[in-house]
């Protein structure tokens, strides 16, 4: 990561952000900005990897940004760090293009470590955030495989996003699977090329609509791990 936004209008909690990304992108170029203005003006200047959003923000919300982002920086990977966890303010970003969604609340360490797993391709969010997205797209999808469009999905597809929908992290599909973790990294790709999703809250809302919940019974006996979103 060369390039990082960073928005957030307190001042302590920007400082401590910041001390967390340097941490885990010591290389990093840093644009710090506590406005929505300031920020989407910085969208329009500079080429960012990545940018951590808080949402409320003294002149408007973050998902603005979110969607900015998404449509000048399709390839910025956009990141909700917020104390807020509710629907309204959940579902608004991940629907503008939110990549991740990680809560303030959360220890340093588990900060830290969601950080890292970006590098690696894999969507940063919390425990409770994850599972509110499950529910609320568990809830939402109609299981009518008829009504669903075709998508030429692969078995082996099949099985890799069922296993990603379900909260298995790279290396463990990669074990449950028995095959190496960039493998499962292409298949990723390679999957939300085919369904047109950004996201594993996304990916998630798929797998349900094309059913492949039903088949969790298989998708779980292969490993002992807990089917749970990871620290």
């Amino acid at each position: 990561m060369d390039n990082i936004l960073l928005l957030e209008d307190l001042p302590q909690i920007r400082f401590w952000l910041k001390s967390l990304v340097l941490e885990v992108f010591p290389d990093a170029t840093i644009a710090e900005s506590a406005r929505v203005h300031d920020a989407i003006g910085l969208v329009s200047v500079v080429n960012f990897d990545l940018a951590l959003i808080d949402l409320g923000l003294p002149d408007g919300s973050g998902v603005d940004v979110v969607e900015a982002l998404r449509q000048h920086q399709p390839q910025a990977q956009s990141v909700v760090v917020s104390i807020h966890d509710d629907d309204e303010h959940l579902f608004p970003a991940l629907q503008a293009g939110a990549w991740g969604y990680i809560l303030k609340e959360q220890p340093r360490e588990f900060i830290t470590e969601q950080l890292q797993r970006i590098s690696h391709g894999e969507p940063p969010l919390s425990p409770s955030i994850a599972r509110r997205v499950l529910a609320y797209f568990a809830a939402q999808a109609k299981p009518q495989a008829d009504l669903m469009p075709h998508v030429n999905l692969t078995e082996r597809e099949r099985d890799v996003l069922l296993r990603v929908a379900k909260g298995f992290t790279l290396p463990e599909i990669a074990v449950q699977l028995h095959l190496s973790r960039h493998t499962i990294a292409d298949y990723v790709k390679q999957i939300y090329r085919k369904l047109n999703v950004n996201s594993r809250a996304e990916a998630a809302l798929e797998a349900q609509r094309l059913g492949l919940f039903s088949r969790s019974s298989g998708a779980s006996s292969s490993y002992s791990g807990s089917a749970t979103w990871r620290r």
